[in-house]
């Protein structure tokens, strides 16, 4: 598949997806959030706007909806708060921005962006990330902002796990250690961008960040590639995962779903980790491995038809339908 003259957009919500643990009133909802944030980044494409517009306007409509673990829907950690991570970079100029644990910033895609534009850093944290937020006018809100209960209940349930109070169900497992959002995009004038926003795993403690926010792990873009992670974060950040696709692409001229497929589906679970990532290239090539039971994925390109899939057996219209790899059954479960 090739869109070498025509803009391409591609999106996750995070891997991780059990078919059984989805009823069918959420499984609509997340088709149609999908939906909607493909629709508005690639709007921005369309109007010719550069790549870093599709992926912020593609992550802010998944960060406002409940149903993933970035912005609204993010996950508590084990002090029963909300701390949000989120990275972009611009594959043309290669300037990046993020932003880790902060806690009242409500699209943190966006404060990361104005770490790109607006400062002469890469990655702010915590308390002076906010202060920066509010000096650039980026929309802060109360933390109860962030609170949902399914979130909620989900720590409680992790809280009792820790003490041995509970076993962690399926459901439980998959929630705790998979989410984040991410986008890529190629717009009409050749360039690459990828961003990243998550709320890390449930019941995290000592102020953990995982690959989303580092550029190179969980985000990266350069001219000729660009990929955001959905995964067990340590790992990714370890393999420095989305920089090792991208040099097997630009430097060693690897076909793209290969080289994603090689690291994601190979480097990562020989460590023992798993989950999934989004990777374009220059030519409008499109690769979305997982070793998981599913991902939350979507693209669009020259038709303007967004193409969405959440399983693992779901065909996603790039031409890559198989099952994907098993990942390690006696390893634990991904995380971001």
């Amino acid at each position: 598949m090739s869109h070498a003259t025509a803009p391409v957009l591609v999106i996750h919500g995070g891997a991780g997806v059990i078919r059984r643990d989805m009823s069918a009133e959420r499984e609509k909802a997340v088709r149609a959030a999908l939906k909607l944030a493909l629709q508005s980044g690639y709007a921005q494409l369309k109007a010719g706007k550069a790549a870093v517009e599709a992926v912020s306007a593609a992550i802010v409509v998944l960060e406002d909806d409940p149903n993933f673990n970035a912005g609204k829907g993010a996950v508590f950690t084990h002090e029963g708060k909300n701390e949000l991570d989120a990275a972009i970079m611009d594959g043309y100029t290669l300037r990046a921005g993020s932003v880790a644990g902060v806690q009242r910033v409500k699209n943190p895609i966006l404060l990361a962006r104005a770490v790109m534009e607006k400062s002469p850093h890469v990655m702010l944290i915590g308390e002076g990330a906010e202060a920066f937020a509010k000096e650039q006018g980026v929309t802060l809100v109360d933390p109860s902002y962030f609170r949902t209960e399914q979130r909620w209940q989900q720590l409680q349930r992790a809280l009792k796990q820790d003490k041995g109070a509970a076993a962690e169900s399926a459901e439980d497992k998959a929630a705790k250690h998979f989410g984040t959002v991410g986008a890529v995009a190629l717009d009409a004038q050749g360039r690459l961008a990828a961003g990243t926003s998550t709320g890390g795993m449930t019941d995290k403690r000592w102020g953990r960040v995982g690959d989303s926010p580092v550029i190179g792990a969980g985000t990266y873009a350069n001219s000729g590639c660009a990929v955001s992670g959905t995964g067990w974060g340590e790992f990714y950040l370890r393999t420095v995962a989305a920089h090792e696709v991208c040099m097997r692409v630009t430097q060693m001229r690897v076909p793209l779903q290969r080289a994603a497929a090689e690291v994601i589906n190979q480097e990562i679970p020989a460590m023992g980790g798993n989950g999934g990532a989004i990777a374009l290239d220059d030519k409008g090539h499109v690769a979305m491995p997982f070793n998981t039971d599913g991902m939350y994925r979507g693209w669009i390109g020259a038709d303007g038809v967004p193409h969405v899939a959440l399983y693992g057996d779901e065909d996603d219209g790039t031409g890559q339908l198989s099952p994907p790899a098993p990942a390690d059954s006696s390893a634990p479960p991904a995380a971001e």
